[in-house]
C-alpha cells in the first residue's frame, strides 16, 4: 500500500469518525487542498502508486474517487469522499473507534458500578475525547487502578494499610513499578470526577495508605500526648510522629483544627503553639493510618471540644473536609469549617470555578454537613487556594 495514500485515508478515517461521534457536521472527504503533496507529485511511478491505493479502496466500496475533469489516466484526483468507515478501516486494517469504545465498555462493566465515574470516561471516549490523555487503550489501566484501590480499602480502620508502593505493586502485579503507573486513573477513580484538579503521584497513592518514603505527622500545641513508649508535651513549635504511635490526648484542648497546607500550618503552629488547642497538618488528603489517628485522638476529647478543619476553598478542600466530617461523626464529634466561607477571601485571590466545580464543592460540602457553607459557594462562584489566607 503507498505510504502517502495509507496516510491520506488515515485522516480520512478519523474525520469520518468524528462525524460519527458529533464532533463533524459536514461529510468526510479529502478536497484538492488535503491532496496537495500528491498533486504536487512529479514521479509518475509515484503517482500511479497513490491512484493504485485509492482505486483498490474504491472496488473495496470504502470512498467515491472525483477527478479532474473526470479524466482518470491523465488527470489527478480532485477529491477523495468517504463511502464506508467500516470498510475503509478493514481496507487499512485497522480498528473503528466505535468498536474500542464497545469493547472498553464491556471490559470496564464491573468496575463501573462502583466508579461511576467510569460513565463519564466512557463518554468522553464516544466523543473522540482523552481523559487526562488516556483514551480507550488504556483499559487494562483502569482495571488495574480499581484492583489497587480495593486492596487499599479492604484494609481495617483498626489496622489501616501503610505499606511502601512498591513493596504493594509487587503483591498484588507481580511488577514493582505498576502502581506508579496509575496515578492519572487512580487519581480519577478515588475523586470520582473527571474535572477535579490533577494530583501528583505522591499525594494520590498517600490516600491509598502507600508511599515512597513514609512521612510524619505534624502536630503543634500546649498538649500533652500519649505515644508509644512515653507521654509528654508536644515540642514547639511542632512535632512530627509516625501516626501509628499516636494513642490519644492526655489534656484537654480547647478546640482542634486540622490544616490541609504545610504553608498555612507552619504558620500557624509558629503563631499558637503555646495555646491549648492541637493543630494537625492533613498533608492534602490524610492517608487510612492519619485517620485511624484522628478517630484515636478525637474519641477520647469530650463531645463538647470543638473539632475545625481549614481547607482550601476548591473541590479538594472540601472532598477533604468530608472525609474528615464523615471519621469525627463516627466518634461523636461534628466537623466544622474554619476560614472556608467565601466571606474569609478577599477579592484579588478569588478564582471563577466552573459550573461542574462548583456543583462538586457543594456537594462535598454538604456531605460534611456544611448545608449553609454549600448555599454560600453556589451564589460566590470562585474558588481559592488556602496558602492565600490568614486565620
Amino acid at each position: 500500500m503507498d505510504a502517502l495514500a495509507r496516510s491520506c485515508l488515515e485522516r480520512l478515517l478519523a474525520s469520518g469518525e468524528k462525524l460519527a461521534a458529533g464532533r463533524r457536521s459536514r461529510a468526510a472527504s479529502l478536497t484538492k487542498g488535503d491532496l496537495d503533496e500528491y498533486r504536487r507529485l512529479t514521479s509518475l511511478q509515484r503517482k500511479e502508486s497513490f491512484e493504485s491505493t485509492m482505486a483498490a479502496a474504491r472496488v473495496e466500496g470504502a470512498v467515491d474517487l472525483v477527478w479532474d475533469g473526470g479524466v482518470t489516466q491523465t488527470g489527478f484526483i480532485e477529491r477523495i469522499n468517504l463511502a464506508d468507515a467500516r470498510r475503509l478501516g478493514n481496507f487499512l486494517g485497522l480498528t473503528l473507534a466505535q468498536d474500542k469504545i464497545a469493547e472498553a465498555q464491556e471490559r470496564l462493566a464491573a468496575i463501573a458500578t462502583r466508579f461511576p465515574v467510569v460513565h463519564e470516561v466512557l463518554q468522553r471516549w464516544s466523543e473522540l475525547r482523552k481523559t487526562r490523555g488516556l483514551g480507550p487503550e488504556s483499559v487494562e489501566d483502569w482495571k488495574s487502578a480499581a484492583r489497587t484501590i480495593e486492596f487499599c480499602q479492604s484494609f481495617s480502620v483498626d489496622q489501616p494499610l501503610s505499606l511502601p508502593i512498591r513493596e504493594a505493586s509487587a503483591r498484588l502485579f507481580n511488577d514493582s513499578k505498576r502502581i506508579e503507573k496509575l496515578t492519572v486513573p487512580l487519581d480519577i477513580l478515588l475523586a470520582n470526577s473527571i474535572e477535579g484538579e490533577a494530583r501528583d503521584g505522591p499525594s494520590v497513592w498517600q490516600e491509598l495508605g502507600l508511599f515512597r518514603e513514609e512521612h510524619p505527622v505534624l502536630l503543634a500545641g500546649n498538649v500533652v500526648a500519649e505515644r508509644e513508649g512515653v507521654t509528654a508535651r508536644l515540642d514547639t513549635p511542632y512535632m512530627g510522629l509516625p501516626a501509628g504511635t499516636v494513642r490519644r490526648l492526655m489534656s484537654v484542648p480547647k478546640m482542634v483544627l486540622t490544616i490541609e497546607n504545610l504553608t498555612t500550618f507552619h504558620s500557624e503552629a509558629r503563631r499558637r503553639s503555646n495555646e491549648e488547642l492541637l493543630l494537625i497538618y492533613t498533608a492534602g488528603m490524610p492517608s487510612p493510618a492519619w485517620r485511624a489517628m484522628y478517630i484515636r485522638i478525637l474519641a477520647a476529647l469530650p463531645s463538647d471540644v470543638p473539632v475545625f478543619h481549614w481547607g482550601d476553598i476548591d473541590e479538594g478542600g472540601f472532598r477533604i473536609a468530608a472525609t474528615l466530617s464523615q471519621d469525627s461523626r463516627t466518634v461523636g464529634h461534628i466537623l466544622q469549617p474554619w476560614s472556608m466561607r467565601p466571606e474569609d477571601v478577599p477579592q484579588q485571590l478569588r478564582r471563577k470555578a466552573s459550573r461542574q466545580t462548583l456543583e462538586r464543592m457543594q456537594h462535598f460540602a454538604t456531605c460534611a454537613g456544611w448545608h449553609d457553607l454549600a448555599r454560600e459557594i453556589e451564589l460566590a462562584g470562585f474558588t481559592v487556594e488556602q496558602e492565600g489566607l490568614t486565620s
